[in-house]
């Protein structure tokens, strides 16, 4: 079973799952998802790829063993000892024939890899991105096919190695970053979405342990927190592609060592959404444009909202972890400029997303914790909304 592959780097196309996540000092951006996500209405600059130097002699390889790659953008003024890494998110392959599929793409070959455009939270420029836009800011992009977390060795169906390889990556990438000036940061953000969301989630602790206690060190899921929930179909889908690609990619290394302790990695998982395996076709209008559900699918919808909500509760008497959590239906929000901030931005509180992520970031507001109501109640929701 080969999952979507999603890609906040590139233009616009449509795509389905759902929501968003949790560690510490961290910020949860949720969603229930299903729409066509935005794009930048005027190109902005290109940030050329820059491959990991020694990726085969470190064994940080991706899929079809080619070295993986990166976008450094520097920073300037007061922003240039800062840095903001962002794990790009893109699904997932579960078994060796979609793992086979995905090396063909730019999810598995850095051979297949262009330079990106940075917008939203990855742009420079002050009026889109005015906490971050100064600060050095990397793409890391993802082509291992499990999060950046597993770290074994598979056969495609041609005879070739396939390379299972994301948790090496992560750490020589970074390894990398360190070197060129990250190891000096005041300031630093981990954050990504969709399966690079649940990336920045798996290394949130790894990241704040790489700098000195007093350096402001915070993690951003966007849209990474999938709940464990039967689909349409009565199955837990979700559940099985999880268990399916801890035992093909061996990414027990990657997951939290106290979860580790009660629960088996199978476990550790947080998946679904409606996504192909709901019974007939009356889903897939509603899934490509959420005004056509009707109000039967709407309480379905709605009852996935609920449960995220509730097992997001926990984050609410934690301090230093913060919520925004609207009720748009689309899939990541903060690496584009009209959902992350501009005048048909969601807002909650009278906020943007950027200004929101912003006062958590930076302690501008004792407590960021916005929880909407359900679609579609919020207004902002209606405009930013794109058509199918």
């Amino acid at each position: 079973m080969a999952t979507e592959l999603l890609s906040p780097l590139l233009p616009q196309r449509c795509r389905g799952l759902s929501v968003a996540a949790a560690a510490p000092l961290l910020l949860l951006l949720a969603v229930v998802t299903f729409s066509c996500s935005p794009v930048a209405p005027r190109a902005p600059e290109l940030v050329e790829l820059t491959l990991l130097a020694g990726a085969r002699e470190k064994g940080a390889v991706c899929l079809d063993g080619s070295p993986p790659g990166y976008h450094l953008q520097r920073g300037f003024g007061s922003g240039a000892h800062n840095w903001l890494v962002y794990l790009q998110g893109g699904g997932w392959c579960n078994t060796t024939e979609s793992c086979s599929e995905r090396k063909m793409t730019e999810f598995g070959s850095s051979k297949l890899m262009e330079a990106v455009e940075f917008t939203g939270i990855l742009s420079n420029r002050h009026q889109e991105n005015p906490d971050f836009h100064n600060w050095n800011i990397v793409v890391i992009r993802y082509c291992d096919g499990a999060s950046f977390a597993g770290d074994a060795e598979g056969e495609d169906q041609d005879g070739t190695k396939l390379f299972f390889r994301g948790l090496r990556i992560w750490e020589a990438v970074v390894d990398e970053l360190m070197a060129k000036g990250m190891d000096t940061a005041k300031q630093a953000l981990l954050t990504g979405c969709s399966a690079g969301s649940l990336a920045a989630l798996l290394h949130c602790d790894n990241f704040r342990e790489r700098f000195p206690q007093d350096v402001s060190i915070k993690c951003l899921s966007d849209a990474g927190f999938f709940i464990d929930e039967k689909d349409l179909s009565g199955e837990r889908s979700l559940r099985t592609l999880i268990n399916a690609i801890v035992h093909l990619q061996n990414v027990r290394e990657a997951l939290p060592k106290g979860c580790l302790a009660n629960k088996d990695p199978t476990e550790i998982r947080n998946a679904l959404a409606p996504n192909g395996s709901y019974p007939g076709q009356a889903w897939s209008s509603c899934k490509a444009d959420i005004r056509n559900c009707s109000s039967t699918q709407m309480d379905i919808l709605h009852g996935f909202r609920k449960k995220l909500v509730s097992e997001l509760k926990v984050a609410e008497d934690k301090r230093d972890w913060g919520l925004f959590i609207d009720s748009c239906f689309t899939h990541c929000q903060s690496p584009f400029r009209i959902s992350w901030i501009s005048r048909i931005s969601p807002r909650l509180g009278n906020k943007t997303i950027a200004e929101a992520v912003g006062d958590w970031y930076f302690g501008r507001r004792e407590e960021v914790k916005y929880i909407d109501c359900k679609y579609p109640c919020n207004p902002t929701c209606s405009s930013h909304l794109p058509t199918a």
